[in-house]
């Protein structure tokens, strides 16, 4: 049975898929393959529920579905009710810097922020308020004054103040429900840009919040964790942090301290997932193989992660281990290819089945061309071929009238009928064979010699030039 999309989202699916990258929303109307990667953070995403913390790395080539699959495990991440902050790491925003870049990361993660009840992102406040609010709500029906809300306040998030400057977490949120309770609008966004890392000198923090630290880029990873065990206490199963662009790291810092800096951050948080040092609390890093196994600027040039991230060697000859921390994009089927872009056919005809602008043979004729054009990239690599799918269906669309036989030059379809048929209803099997044209060899080039001729009189001086052997090869004793 086709899924219907709904309007929002079969708009963002066209648009974005036109424009070569990942739609936010609809991507349950597109999916396909990637089973045994999805089932295997799903599994993570049971353990950071029951306490526990998890670290993977999405290895794949350019174009091949990375940013899809974070985007996807994000949709499952919310539909198990966690937070999800979703960033790209750019040379202004990184793991680790000295002149704000890590905080850089940190606001735009917080302004990625996205819950069940508002999944596009900017759900900072929400959760705050949200939060503030039952907490107020549950007091005062007891019949309690502010006096009791404020100290409830503290009661719960008492558990933060072993972290990392979590006193002065616990009166930010404090700040904030005053401001609440006031309706002082300006108390509570200036708890909120505290919370989004903007405030730059403690001073300005200290003045209109009365806190004496801010978060900067050495309190970086701190608070990510600090944040993760807040979510936990506002009732949400946990924070999954996607980080996309890993390559920046590798091969646009051309400062071999800069690239160690930002390893050895990374090896923090793979350390402290690993070993169980925090609770609530998964990462999922995307990059290419170069990325990885580069041994001069990739994250193998860095011996401790090298180590960490090897591979198991008895996963091999079609062995698969999805237990470390690394997966491996596998590439699609050409039958997965077929099945992507049916379903994008569907979805641009909103699922009537009465207007899809090109049959099944089509879809086959379209692969068979890209298969010609780029070779086995067609399905490694899928972005190309969906942007340029999207591209034929925009042309059938507009151009009432016209065949998709006469933009697919070079292939035409043959039904070609096979015995094997049912045989109560006498019908035969119908196989669909797509043969290209063939082409007329000049006439210059039609040369016939027999086998004999060959062997006996044809020599380097009289064989075409295409075909003559190099000055070597022509030399015999």
């Amino acid at each position: 049975m086709s899924i219907v999309p709904k309007p929002r989202e079969r708009t963002a699916i066209l648009q974005s898929l036109a424009a070569g990258v990942v739609p936010a929303i609809g991507l349950h109307c597109i999916q396909v393959g990637r089973s045994d990667e999805v089932g295997a953070v799903v599994q993570d995403l049971e353990r950071v529920e029951a306490d526990s913390s998890a670290v993977r790395f999405i290895i794949g080539r350019f174009g091949s579905g990375k940013t899809f699959f974070l985007n996807l495990i994000r949709t499952v991440a919310l539909k198990r009710k966690f937070v999800v902050a979703q960033a790209d790491i750019t040379t202004d925003r990184r793991l680790h810097g000295t002149t704000g870049q890590a905080r850089a990361l940190f606001s735009e993660l917080m302004r990625n922020l996205a819950t069940n009840s508002k999944p596009e992102g900017g759900a900072l406040g929400n959760l705050v308020e949200r939060w503030v609010g039952d907490v107020d709500y549950e007091i005062r029906q007891a019949g309690g004054d502010d006096e009791a809300v404020r100290k409830a306040l503290f009661d719960h998030v008492k558990p933060l103040q072993d972290f990392v400057s979590g006193y002065d977490f616990a009166t930010v949120l404090t700040k904030y429900h005053e401001g609440f309770h006031a309706h002082n609008e300006p108390l509570q966004q200036s708890a909120l840009r505290w919370l989004r890392a903007e405030f730059t000198t403690k001073t300005e923090a200290r003045e209109q919040l009365g806190v004496r630290t801010i978060i900067s880029d050495e309190s970086f990873y701190d608070y990510l964790k600090l944040f993760a065990a807040f979510t936990r206490i506002a009732g949400y199963s946990g924070l999954l942090i996607n980080i996309d662009e890993l390559v920046v790291l590798s091969h646009r810092l051309n400062s071999t301290q800069a690239r160690n800096n930002n390893f050895e951050a990374i090896l923090r948080i793979l350390n402290d997932c690993l070993q169980g040092q925090t609770q609530g609390l998964c990462f999922l890093f995307a990059g290419t193989d170069d990325c990885l196994e580069d041994k001069r600027r990739g994250l193998f040039s860095y011996e401790a992660l090298a180590t960490r991230l090897a591979g198991n060697r008895f996963a091999a000859d079609g062995r698969k281990d999805w237990t470390g921390p690394v997966i491996r994009l596998s590439s699609l089927t050409p039958e997965d290819c077929f099945v992507l872009l049916h379903n994008i056919r569907n979805v641009f005809a909103a699922g009537d089945q009465s207007k899809w602008l090109i049959a099944d043979e089509g879809i086959t004729a379209y692969l068979a061309s890209c298969q010609k054009r780029m070779g086995a990239a067609y399905f490694q690599t899928p972005r190309d071929t969906v942007k340029d799918f999207v591209g034929l269906l925009n042309v059938l669309e507009q151009n009432p009238g016209t065949d998709w036989r006469t933009l697919l030059p070079g292939y035409e379809a043959q039904l070609v009928a096979q015995p094997g048929g049912s045989p109560d209803d006498g019908r035969e099997s119908v196989e669909m064979k797509l043969v290209s044209k063939p082409v007329a060899e000049p006439a210059e080039e039609a040369v016939e010699v027999s086998q004999s001729a060959a062997e006996d009189q044809v020599t380097p001086a009289t064989m075409p030039t295409a075909h003559r052997d190099d000055d070597l090869t022509e030399f015999r004793l």
